[in-house]
């Protein structure tokens, strides 16, 4: 039978990592087992992971980001799978089960994802036509957005041995970075039915700590155009959305007189062959 190591990072999420730890130790298939890693939380943290009992494992770090606490959290796992969940989100009770039954059906896919339930400030939303998910070899759709959630994400632990860990010099983005470095090499399996609940809407949230998420985008981009193993129809595509996500960027740098910023996106524009916007 295949095992799965759950990894939830979190940082000062309590009563949120108290929830998604229930959703994992409700699961119909039971993880081998839980890693909580605690990304330097000043909260009772400690105490909702020691109250789970046993069955989760909690390692302590001084806060160095989510990328390096869920890395931690792939150094310290024993299992064959490594399913990911942020503390803020929630699983369904048949989550691992499916996936399972899933890697099992497509022994080629090293990476099972699956469709979500958006909740917004307490309310069910529905996701734009843009946020579709896809399955099979998808890097084309990965590089507008990110076309993965990480808490669905069910990855061969092997993987990571072949393109490398998460990006701790990312402090956002870092699961587009991840997919473009996994989807422009291998076909991913996905689930067409809701197995999480992803929460949004809340003050801590990466995407709401950060301006300009373009731009950690765009250094993955650059980070992807220098893989020897892109094909050339994926760098021409990668290099496109570099173009145009640099312009929009350095058109909003020019609006808020950064000037730094202005000199190092025309730059980068240079260097891809696009011209400048006026």
């Amino acid at each position: 039978m295949s095992t799965v190591s759950v990894i939830i990072p979190t940082c000062n999420r309590a009563a949120r990592l108290e929830r998604a730890l229930r959703s994992v130790l409700a699961q119909r298939h039971p993880p081998l087992e839980v890693i909580v890693v605690d990304d330097g939380s000043t909260d009772p943290t400690r105490a909702v992971v020691m109250k789970a009992g046993a069955a989760v494992r909690y390692h302590y770090q001084e806060n160095r980001g989510v990328s390096a606490a869920r890395n931690a959290g792939i150094r310290l796992a024993n299992g064959q799978w490594l399913a990911f969940l942020d503390s803020d989100d929630e699983w369904l009770p048949d989550k691992l089960e499916k996936q399972l039954a899933a890697a099992r059906q497509h022994p080629d896919r090293p990476l099972i994802h699956t469709d979500e339930i958006w909740i917004r400030h307490g309310r069910r939303v529905n996701p734009r036509q843009r946020h579709r998910k896809h399955g099979g070899y998808i890097f084309h759709h990965c590089l507008p957005l990110c076309a993965i959630s990480p808490s669905s994400a069910m990855i061969r632990r092997g993987l990571f041995t072949t393109v490398g860990l998460f990006d701790e010099t990312l402090p956002a983005c870092e699961d587009y970075d991840m997919w473009l470095r996994i989807c422009h090499r291998y076909p991913v399996h996905y689930l067409d039915e809701p197995l999480i609940i992803k929460y949004g809407g809340h003050e801590d949230q990466l995407s709401r700590r950060y301006w300009g998420m373009d731009r950690f985008r765009i250094r993955a981009l650059v980070k992807i155009l220098q893989s020897p193993t892109l094909d050339e129809a994926q760098r021409q595509a990668a290099v496109e959305t570099l173009r145009a996500k640099a312009r929009v960027y350095l058109q909003g740098a020019r609006k808020r007189n950064r000037h730094d910023e202005v000199r190092r996106y025309e730059s980068l524009l240079r260097q891809y062959g696009a011209a400048c916007p006026s």
